[in-house]
């Protein structure tokens, strides 16, 4: 028994010796394929998560170009800002170090969270920005607390500074951080979340040429995130700058004519489209735009009547008015229909099928020649002419100014304005066009809709005679360095095909609108350059009973359109003074104005009296005033 029992006892030594072999075997077995599958498989996995624990990655954002006015004036610049961003690698809590964060720096916790969310799946040492442009408050405390704030970095980046304030605002446009749809679209795909770029406006444009390439350093750090040495570094390339055609000195005055006066001005070369002037006013302070737009002025904006947001130059469409009546005008001398000495008798009003289509001048102008008509803007004038001619001879005249489309200026969301004609309106809205429909049309009323620029192009064209320019605003592209990198030259979309001596005639009666008496734009008249031009006033909604007390949203578009020198034209202007009510008393002063700073701006600079010369009168800025030689003639014609 005793030695069964000892063989029994061997047997069973032998198999638990066996089964803690296998299962030593088994461990080392599995210890064997787990080394394999670290050191063979996933070799440089975690060879590139050792690199990551060791390095570190600080980016440096390049610096926009700038944006300058022609001759140079920088208009936009740029100054450091400071970012708050946190490298994942080194955050041990997120939502600790969040509500620290928010804590210390009256955060919202909302907006880091969204911006986290954001950055999912990026790089873990690569810097997550969670909020921008925080101020040297903001970063003092940071400071203080860096020990609690564990993987917390603060980032210096170039955000726009803007030296003239509000300044042709509309016109430059504003930056502010990329959203989750440009990063998706196609031509951004070089851009980091936090990133800043052109929302509107040239900054938008031109991005491509404004926005300079990101450059960074590659640290190496210890594990408790201590740099221990620059591994490598590449260096931000500054952005190109753009070079406008505007005038900062001619921009300034247009704006500063309007006052608080809602409205636009489009002042151009007229032998070559370049924009030395573009008005939308009221104005914005793009700089908001870079950070968190505070509520209040968000509100005050949108409340504003006046609407300030709106690039009233660009997108504004609006009634021409007796502005049109030189498309008119030129329409029936092109059709032979009249000639300078085609007259008519202005009662006050004219009957056609039954209506009564009105003169602003209800006494009637009596009887009126081409020359008068424009002079003193007589109504009856060109609602016989549109009669005569019919809409689509109208509206073919004004095609031929390029009118009716967009004329390509170069920034988004350029409005068409309106040209109509007998097949649009069958088109659009199903009916046929009535006689009366064209009299409206004919002084610029009814479908008709034009754009400050779009006014400021035919008046343009009437100056140099037939010629239609594109306006463009960028005169050239040049790198850090000054170096010319692009120019830009005029472009000829168009030409006429009116005759020259049409446009004589009509510009000999925009002449009378500004320097005889009786015409409606005398308030323009400047002492030493002879100027031509126009008043218009549009209609915003049609009223029986007097403008006295008409609310301000009721009251009618003033318009005035001006060239100079009338011998040898220069500049062409546009302005339309919103609900302004009359052209003559309203947009007139605001064109000489941008006339006046024009040719002052071509005189040479002038000595300092010497100390025993006098000056009698001295102007705001204590320069001497130059002294009208002839007075001016302040024609109130009424509606224009």
């Amino acid at each position: 028994m005793k030695g069964q029992r000892f063989v029994r006892e061997v047997m069973e030594s032998k198999q638990r010796i066996l089964v803690i072999s296998f299962v030593v075997g088994g461990i080392f077995l599995l210890l064997l394929l787990r080394l394999w599958h670290l050191q063979i498989l996933n070799t440089d996995d975690y060879r590139s998560m050792s690199e990551n624990n060791r390095l570190r990655f600080v980016p440096v954002a390049a610096s926009r170009g700038a944006i300058m006015d022609r001759f140079g004036k920088v208009l936009v610049s740029n100054r450091p800002s400071f970012s708050l961003a946190v490298v994942p690698q080194e955050m041990k809590d997120k939502d600790g170090l969040f509500n620290r964060l928010t804590s210390l720096l009256g955060l919202d916790r909302r907006e880091l969270d969204e911006r986290w969310n954001k950055l999912m799946g990026r790089a873990k040492y690569y810097p997550v920005v969670l909020a921008s442009n925080i101020s040297r408050d903001q970063v003092e405390i940071i400071e203080e607390n860096r020990l609690r704030l564990p993987g917390v970095e603060i980032e210096m980046k170039p955000v726009r500074e803007y030296s003239s304030n509000l300044l042709a605002a509309h016109l430059l446009g504003y930056i502010g951080e990329i959203s989750d749809d440009e990063l998706d679209r196609k031509g951004y795909e070089e851009y980091n979340p936090g990133d800043y770029v052109g929302k509107n406006g040239i900054e938008q444009n031109w991005e491509n040429e404004l926005h300079g390439n990101d450059g960074g350093r590659q640290l190496e750090v210890d594990a408790r995130g201590r740099v221990l040495r620059t591994i490598s570094e590449s260096y931000p390339t500054v952005g190109n700058s753009v070079v406008l055609t505007i005038d900062a000195s001619i921009q300034k005055q247009a704006e500063k004519a309007f006052g608080d006066q809602a409205g636009a001005a489009v002042a151009m070369d007229v032998n070559s489209g370049e924009v030395l002037a573009f008005v939308s006013n009221p104005s914005f302070d793009p700089a908001l735009f870079s950070g968190k737009l505070p509520a209040d002025v968000w509100k005050s904006y949108l409340d504003d009547i006046r609407h300030p947001l709106e690039n009233k130059a660009l997108t504004g469409q609006y009634p021409p008015g007796s502005t049109f009546k030189i498309i008119t005008a030129l329409a029936g001398l092109e059709n032979g229909l009249i000639t300078d000495s085609t007259s008519v008798n202005c009662t006050g009003s004219y009957e056609l099928g039954g209506s009564t289509f009105k003169c602003w001048n209800k006494h009637g102008h009596g009887i009126t020649s081409l020359k008068k008509s424009l002079r003193e803007s007589c109504d009856v004038y060109y609602y016989q002419l549109g009669e005569r001619l019919g809409v689509d001879q109208i509206a073919k005249t004004a095609q031929k100014f390029m009118l009716g489309a967009p004329l390509g200026i170069g920034l988004n969301h350029e409005k068409p304005g309106l040209i109509p004609t007998s097949e649009w309106k069958q088109k659009r809205l199903g009916k046929r066009w009535y006689h009366g429909e064209t009299l409206s049309v004919a002084i610029g009323q009814g479908y008709v809709l034009m754009t400050p620029i779009q006014l400021a192009s035919m008046i343009s064209t009437v100056a140099n005679e037939g010629t239609v320019y594109r306006p463009f605003l960028v005169k050239r592209i040049v790198d850090s360095d000054g170096k010319s990198l692009k120019e830009f030259k005029p472009v000829v979309i168009g030409r006429t095909g009116i005759s020259p001596a049409n446009f004589r005639l009509v510009k000999q009666g925009l002449f009378a609108v500004v320097n005889e008496p009786g015409g409606t734009g005398g308030v323009a008249r400047l002492y030493d350059v002879r100027v031509a031009g126009k008043t218009g006033t549009s209609q915003v909604v049609k009223m029986r009973d007097s403008k006295q007390g008409t609310p301000y949203k009721y009251r009618d578009h003033a318009l005035f359109v001006a060239f100079a020198p009338y011998d040898k034209p220069e500049i062409a202007v546009a302005v339309v003074v919103e609900h302004g009510e009359h052209g003559g008393s309203a947009a007139a002063p605001i064109a000489a104005r941008i006339l006046r700073a024009y040719f002052d701006g071509k005189k040479p600079a002038q000595k300092p009296p010497a100390k025993h010369d006098t000056v009698d009168e001295a102007g705001d800025n204590g320069e001497t005033q130059p002294l009208e030689t002839e007075p001016r003639v302040r024609g109130d014609a009424g509606n224009d």
